[in-house]
């Protein structure tokens, strides 16, 4: 026998069991035939391999979502990771935001209370944007990956060795159906055979795929360390970035009245709005009216004597004429009072320099 001959009565019984497996899958659809149930074990397991199966690509996907919202982004991504290739490092929208909020500032001039506040306020985006990114990264590392692993692998076998198990159990209820309509008793013995050749072959493929999804077990195990990995990583992203912006509120909260205040209200509701939790918040409301105090006697005795004293810039001031003296933040200037000046004003000496002063902006040193 040729190669060929071999190959033609290759397809014929290819052929030929191809259409003994679709007349039973019609004859049984059609309640003409038996069918082999398998055991409850059995259907149990194919069941919660499709319920993990489902689960598992819409918890990936909305994973995915919650990562990357933007959905160019991700089919960018994907088809970068499809061509094996990796994709352009861009800005994320933090990152970007904190970016056009220190160009503002520095357009405004990062000596003018606006812009300094800008600035503070993209930098901190911009360590927002960078814990953005490092989350996403754990996220798909530790998270994501096993679960698409699973998707694309183990259950991709699960399905193949499904597919063989019913191909099998379509093969043995033909066998039987033959069987019955057998009437002379060579065709009987001869199918009697064939029933046992495909009951072993049927059996044989049912316990492997038992086994193949008796993993699922140790699968949803794996997912739940993942699923806590996940949560540690959310955990560690959403603590930085509320330290980051509790940094930020701090600085903000150091700014004068005058530049907190909005259409001359007071500046306490903003603050308010924006603060931390009822323990940390009652905690920081009663520092101000200490150092308050401080600085109030401090300067109520400077007023009250003829002498000088050194005294920290707190922030950056634009003078608004030439009587005033700008300032720039943690510079060091010597301050003194004359009589008759303004309760809110002091003199302030730099060098050649001099002018009046907020004492709003200042701490005196000892």
């Amino acid at each position: 026998m040729n190669i060929m001959d071999f190959n033609v009565k290759k397809l014929a019984a290819d052929a030929g069991t191809f259409l003994s497996r679709a007349v039973q899958f019609t004859e049984e659809k059609l309640g003409q035939a038996e069918k082999t149930e398998l055991d409850a074990h059995l259907e149990n397991l194919l069941s919660k391999a499709e319920c993990t199966k489902l689960w598992t690509e819409k918890i990936m996907k909305q994973t995915e979502v919650l990562l990357q919202p933007n959905p160019n982004a991700r089919i960018e991504e994907f088809v970068y990771e499809k061509l094996d290739r990796k994709a352009p490092s861009r800005m994320n929208n933090p990152e970007l935001l904190g970016q056009y909020m220190i160009d503002a500032g520095n357009e405004f001039g990062p000596g003018t209370a606006y812009g300094n506040a800008l600035i503070k306020c993209g930098e901190t985006q911009k360590r927002i944007g960078t814990a953005d990114r490092e989350l996403i990264q754990t996220s798909a590392i530790n998270f994501l990956t096993p679960l698409r692993n699973f998707i694309e692998g183990d259950y991709k076998t699960i399905t193949k060795e499904r597919k063989l198990l019913q191909n099998k159990r379509l093969d043995l209820d033909a066998a039987k159906t033959r069987l019955k309509k057998a009437k002379v008793a060579e065709a009987r013995a001869a199918s009697e055979q064939e029933v046992r050749i495909t009951q072993s072959e049927f059996d044989r493929q049912a316990e492997i795929t038992r086994l193949l999804l008796e993993g699922i077990s140790s699968t949803h195990a794996h997912h739940l360390r993942c699923l806590n990995d996940f949560v540690e990583a959310q955990m560690t992203y959403y603590a930085q970035c509320y330290q980051y912006m509790l940094d930020l509120q701090k600085q903000l909260g150091s700014f004068p009245s005058t530049f907190l205040s909005n259409n001359n209200q007071s500046s306490s509701a903003p603050v308010q709005s924006v603060s931390a939790p009822s323990v940390l918040a009652s905690a920081s409301a009663s520092l101000p009216s200490v150092s308050n105090s401080i600085v109030t006697s401090g300067i109520s005795e400077l007023k009250s004597s003829s002498g000088s004293r050194k005294a920290r810039v707190l922030y950056d001031y634009d003078a608004a004429n030439s009587s005033e003296l700008s300032l720039l933040a943690d510079e060091v200037i010597t301050v003194y009072s004359i009589p008759g000046m303004d309760s809110d004003w002091l003199m302030g000496e730099r060098g050649n320099q001099k002018g009046k002063v907020p004492i709003t902006y200042l701490e005196l040193l000892n």
